[in-house]
């Protein structure tokens, strides 16, 4: 097996995420899934949601990786008095979609979590945790060399072909022929390769920031103690969660280029949110910072299967911003699909779907200012 990474395993958004392995991957509620999958269809994919996340601790424990596993579960934070009163019909949602026992934290109790940071309330689910990105994507490649794969860095695909049977794949180098390929490219994907997804997926930029390791005097100057992997609950949400070196990991979504003066602003409106949520951190140094790209669906939720009416060439995206658990577990479903096998995992029919085009096509990203401008509205 070869892997062809346009620059080096690791430089997009595989590892330079916020590090949340944590329910999630589509965008559909419950009447959505079941309008459209049917009540089998729904609890397939809420039940792969929950396997991706043990999916990964499983790889985790059998490759041996230390990847600074912290946080028991996910928490979300209300921004509004109202989400906090909608949080409370979301105990039953948790129960019934992922047979878990939610856990609610009143506004008066936050402080005493140590979650000080002028929210409403909170609701934590225990499933999930925190992670280095970093250590586990390379953690993840030692294992594939290990298991005999080879790993080309620096070489883009720059055309796929059919001569005959079979993959001709172009790169800077050379040449390479494959009986099957895979597309794992998400939101550094491109418009022709293969020409069926153009116009299919929308690269949307995920921008963090991370603080000096901050000692204990300063930690409970702002009252944030806490090592839960933490998001809130505006539109344009922000994620945050304090790392095991007391350092401050803190993202914004809303980005959609990956250019030097888009990621600069980007990171500029990241470091005044912070100083907005943690006023008691102003003075705190976030030396360092990264961005990478996500990647949205048209019908919002993942596609992981054989690319429409080519046989032999397979294709795994749009995770929604949630790819550190999903897209592992869509690389499981691909290891056994590549090989004509049965999934061993549930293979939910909400990602057989085939990816349906945007509106305005390669133009798409046109209209996302415009959405995004509303969703800022919508959250102060």
């Amino acid at each position: 097996m070869a892997v062809l990474e346009s620059r080096y395993v690791g430089w997009g958004a595989s590892g330079r995420n916020g590090g949340f392995c944590c329910l999630g991957g589509g965008m559909l509620n419950n009447q959505q899934l079941d309008k459209t999958f049917g009540r089998q269809g729904r609890d397939e994919w809420r039940q792969a949601e929950k396997a991706s996340i043990q999916f990964v601790e499983g790889l985790i424990d059998r490759i041996g990786m230390d990847v600074d596993r912290h946080s028991n579960g996910e928490t979300q934070l209300a921004h509004r008095a109202s989400d906090f009163e909608n949080m409370k019909g979301d105990l039953e949602y948790y129960a019934k979609s992922y047979g878990v026992e939610a856990r609610l934290t009143p506004k008066s109790e936050l402080a005493s979590e140590g979650m000080n940071a002028g929210f409403e309330g909170a609701i934590t689910v225990p499933i999930g945790f925190g992670l280095n990105p970093r250590k586990y994507i390379t953690g993840l490649a030692g294992a594939a060399e290990a298991a005999g794969a080879r790993i080309f860095h620096d070489t883009p695909v720059t055309a796929i072909a059919r001569p005959g049977t079979g993959f001709e794949l172009t790169t800077p180098h050379g040449k390479l022929r494959a009986d099957k390929v895979i597309v794992a490219t998400n939101g550094y994907s491109a418009e022709d390769l293969p020409d069926w997804l153009a116009g299919r997926y929308m690269p949307t930029q995920s921008s963090i920031i991370v603080t000096r390791p901050m000692d204990a005097a300063e930690l409970h100057a702002q009252g944030w103690t806490s090592g839960q992997a933490s998001y809130d609950s505006r539109h344009l949400l922000h994620y945050f969660r304090l790392m095991p070196d007391n350092r401050m990991l803190f993202g914004v979504r809303g980005g959609l280029m990956a250019t030097p003066d888009s990621e600069a602003q980007a990171i500029k409106r990241a470091r005044a949110d912070f100083d907005a949520m943690f006023p008691a951190w102003r003075g705190v140094e976030t030396p360092n910072s990264w961005s990478g790209m996500v990647c949205i669906a048209r019908n919002r939720m993942p596609f992981v299967g054989q690319v429409p009416d080519s046989p032999g060439l397979f294709a795994s995206l749009c995770y929604h911003g949630n790819g550190v658990a999903m897209g592992s577990y869509c690389g499981g479903l691909l290891a056994d699909l590549v090989q004509g096998k049965t999934p061993d995992q549930i293979y939910p029919k909400a990602v057989q779907r085939p990816l349906a085009k945007f509106e305005l096509g390669r133009w798409r990203r046109a209209v996302m200012p415009f959405a995004y401008a509303g969703f800022a509205l919508k959250d102060r």
